[in-house]
């Protein structure tokens, strides 16, 4: 992959040059090949992480947060940096048909040939919906990216500069040999209190299944294994007689790991999330009718307009939509 990326920069150069502008060309088409900057490099370092380590990203909607982790030396996850979300689009819940403009919730998997070096949208990368358990539920959609620029339809947008940091640590850690990094996108940071507000919502029953997940990566900072079957994820199961062939399928035997701190922080919350509801002491729930954006660039559009904040988070001449409207791109959304 580095070869092919390296090609791109040698076509942005030969076009610089004939165009006569060689410093803005160079900063849109030789952008795929630009290092991890320097001062992420320098945060890498102090926490104990290098560019060849496996990375992994979770995503969170009602927050509007995207991090970044690396794998130590420890085969545990250190949290490298959280960027704000400028554009998701839709509402809470896993996106389910095309044109329903939800970005996609649950665990994904994203390869080399799933990075777009050359995406309209700065840098992207192809999430990988619909995974296999997706598929089997027949919920349709392609093409869900993670990219820049701050307009989306079942995207989730981020700035062009977080993007310039993102795509490099993630193309990196490819190119050292991690197969694929893991993605897990939530609803929200799955909280019991957080939980018990959106207790009535028509996805909860999934929600209580990928908070299983969500569980396993916050105790243990390791990456959970996930299986589907029953027409749900499993997760750090092994399977004798391998993978489950069908995800709706009824589950074969299987070993699980179970991690006993795992399952006492599964037990707190669970008894946290009925204290909740019986008390009544949890959140309204935000209806996101469609979509969401970071408070920072919200704050930013209310105050000084489409234009400033467009500014803000593109590096290049895409057009901006504002946070009640989504642009529509028929290759990335």
């Amino acid at each position: 992959m580095r070869r092919s990326l390296a090609k791109i920069a040698i076509v942005g150069v030969f076009a610089a040059t004939l165009a006569g502008c060689v410093s803005n060309v160079l900063e849109v088409e030789n952008k795929a090949v630009q290092p991890i900057p320097a001062k992420l490099t320098k945060e890498m370092k102090t926490k104990g992480v290098t560019a060849s380590g496996a990375v992994l990203v979770r995503i969170f909607k009602q927050e509007s947060e995207l991090e970044v982790w690396k794998r130590t030396p420890s085969g545990k996850f250190a949290l490298l940096k959280t960027y704000p979300i400028c554009r998701w689009s839709g509402d809470l819940g896993p996106k389910k048909r095309t044109g329903d403009r939800r970005a996609p919730e649950g665990f994904y998997t994203v390869n080399a040939h799933q990075l777009n070096p050359k995406s309209k949208y700065y840098l992207s990368f192809d999430l990988g919906f619909p995974n296999k358990l997706d598929a089997a539920l027949g919920y349709s959609g392609d093409a869900l990216m993670v990219h820049g620029a701050c307009s989306s339809q079942g995207c989730y947008a981020m700035t062009d500069e977080a993007m310039s940091e993102i795509f490099p640590v993630v193309r990196d850690a490819l190119e050292y040999g991690q197969p694929g990094f893991q993605v897990q996108a939530y609803p929200f940071r799955m909280t019991p209190k957080n939980m018990a507000a959106h207790s009535s919502h028509p996805d909860f029953a999934f929600w209580q299944n990928i908070k299983q997940g969500y569980d396993i990566f916050e105790v243990t900072k390791r990456q959970p294994q996930v299986s589907y079957c029953d027409g749900k994820y499993v997760f750090n199961t092994e399977f004798p007689d391998g993978e489950p062939a069908d995800p709706k399928g009824a589950c074969p035997a299987g070993v699980k790991t179970i991690d006993p701190v795992v399952a006492s922080r599964s037990t707190a919350d669970e008894k946290a999330f009925t204290d909740a509801l019986s008390t009544g002491s949890v959140m309204s729930m935000q209806a996101y009718s469609d979509g969401g954006m970071h408070p920072s660039f919200r704050k930013l559009l209310k105050r000084k307009g489409p234009e400033a904040l467009a500014k803000s988070t593109s590096l290049t001449k895409v057009p901006i939509s504002r946070p009640d409207s989504a642009l529509a791109d028929p290759y990335e959304d």
